[in-house]
């Protein structure tokens, strides 16, 4: 386990090497987690908010883990190969979901284990991978971001979608694999494509207050019509009657400066704080961009000012979240009492 570098000297030029399925980008940080036995699926479909039960061998799926009040707590990425469910995580992740997931399994017929030491996950969108297969099938998890899964659902007006062009792909690979035959990209390059793409990540974007309709993570992560999980009231009651109290916007950034915002910096309208970076970089097409975390009611034509090192650099907006996201159920609000007058 180490830190992949960010870069191998030139972050633009693999970004194109990425983009066009040349390059590979370490991940050996990552956490691989296995759940093992023959309730693995029922269980994971009944702690998580993905309808994961009938996962086939080879298929893969995302899925969050939400708190009590519908909060994310946890994002994993799956796929099974018919003996195990393998979950791809964050660094930051593995030992915490492993602990939680161990605790949890009571008198089920699973076994979770922390296999990061034995595989390296390799992200790629096109360059041909072969992945490790301890169990026949090749642990190779394609992103579902691309299009909506099914019971998902999409917030993003956009047509096209920028996911739809998002082809990518995590592979484990055995820590001693041959990996010199192809190109190298740093996390950087992944990281910039990724916004581009729209993509929420974890790590990243949310915080303790994070809920999915508020990143379009219904899209990809979550299943309206599955059973119950942990969360599902505060999932429903926002998709059907509410509306999520922040949304994600792509902002381009005015590059004259030729300065970048840190993640966390604050994002501005006029005086007042409306929200924050939570993912930046500097896209080989589109300039400096950015993923920011704002409040619902922000005028999406309003153009904001970023504050990076005492400059004021502005910032528009691309619409990922709209405003008025939620409320599916359009349910007529109830006059309030004493507000209906008699003749």
């Amino acid at each position: 386990m180490g830190v992949p570098p960010q870069h191998y000297g030139n972050p633009l030029a693999e970004q194109k090497a990425l983009a066009a399925g040349r390059a590979i980008v370490d991940l050996s940080d990552r956490g691989v987690l296995t759940v093992t036995g023959p309730d693995r699926l029922s269980w994971l479909d009944s702690l998580t908010s993905q309808a994961v039960s009938k996962l086939a061998p080879g298929e893969s799926a995302e899925t969050l883990l939400l708190d009590p009040s519908g909060h994310i707590e946890h994002a994993m990425r799956l796929v099974d190969d018919g003996v195990s469910t393998w979950l791809l995580v964050d660094a930051t992740e593995r030992k915490p979901l492993a602990a939680w997931l161990d605790r949890m399994r009571f008198t089920l017929r699973v076994e979770v284990a922390d296999r990061s030491e034995d595989f390296v996950t390799v992200g790629t969108l096109g360059a041909s991978v072969s992945a490790a297969a301890p169990n026949g099938v090749p642990l190779d998890w394609a992103d579902p971001w691309g299009s909506v899964v099914a019971g998902g659902h999409q917030y993003a007006q956009a047509e096209p979608h920028p996911g739809t062009e998002w082809t990518y792909h995590e592979v484990l690979v055995d820590r001693e694999a041959d990996l010199s035959s192809f190109e190298a990209a740093g996390t950087l390059a992944l990281e910039a494509l990724r916004i581009a793409a729209w993509r929420p990540r974890l790590t990243t974007e949310a915080d303790v207050k994070a809920i999915p309709h508020e990143f379009d993570w219904l899209r990809s992560a979550v299943h309206l019509a599955k059973g119950c999980y942990r969360g599902q009231e505060t999932v429903a009651k926002v998709h059907n009657l509410g509306h999520p109290p922040r949304r994600l916007v792509m902002l381009h950034l005015d590059g004259s400066d030729g300065v970048l915002p840190e993640r966390g910096a604050e994002v501005r309208l006029d005086e007042n704080v409306v929200g924050a970076i939570t993912s930046v970089a500097l896209h080989y097409e589109l300039g400096p961009i950015a993923l920011a975390l704002i409040k619902r009611n922000v005028d999406p034509a309003a153009t904001l000012v970023v504050d990076v090192d005492g400059l004021a650099v502005a910032a528009t907006q691309e619409t990922i979240v709209p405003t008025d996201a939620g409320a599916e159920a359009n349910v007529p609000k109830l006059p309030r009492l004493g507000a209906v007058k008699r003749a």
